[in-house]
């Protein structure tokens, strides 16, 4: 009778001491609640925010920035695209294209799926509504 009249005195504590932050935590979680089994690799989140900040960008530039390697780069992007590795399905969040300038090099883009997510995300952290600045264009689509 004691561990069960302690359980009622004794609650979780819970209260947000910081609502700013609670608000990241909660835009990740709606990154990483798209990974399998509601795990997203740090990793995998990196490229997903570094090709939403950069659209557009070149591969290598993104694993330099990133430092990564040209095989965790791709394994790890490869994750976001619509098809992954193994031609399992990935997340459908960017698209990986040859440059036409150069074929040996590929540009990393957000699909409508990446974009809406990427609105999503400023929604939640900045409050921005996607009706505003954040509106899809034809080239990012």
């Amino acid at each position: 009778m004691p561990m069960l009249l302690m359980q009622f005195q004794d609650p979780y504590r819970r209260a947000v001491t910081n609502p700013e932050l609670d608000t990241v935590l909660h835009s990740l979680r709606r990154l990483t609640e798209r990974g399998n089994y509601g795990n997203l690799p740090t990793q995998v989140l990196e490229i997903f925010l570094y090709v939403a900040s950069h659209e557009g960008c070149h591969k290598p530039a993104m694993e330099e920035d990133l430092g990564m390697s040209s095989a965790s780069g791709s394994r790890n992007s490869d994750y976001l695209c619509k098809t992954a590795r193994y031609k399992r399905a990935g997340l459908d969040l960017i698209t990986k294209e040859d440059d036409p300038d150069n074929r040996r090099r590929m540009i990393l883009r957000l699909t409508p799926s990446g974009i809406r997510l990427k609105n999503d995300l400023l929604k939640d952290i900045y409050g921005i509504s996607p009706n505003s600045q954040l509106q899809e264009t034809p080239k990012d689509l």
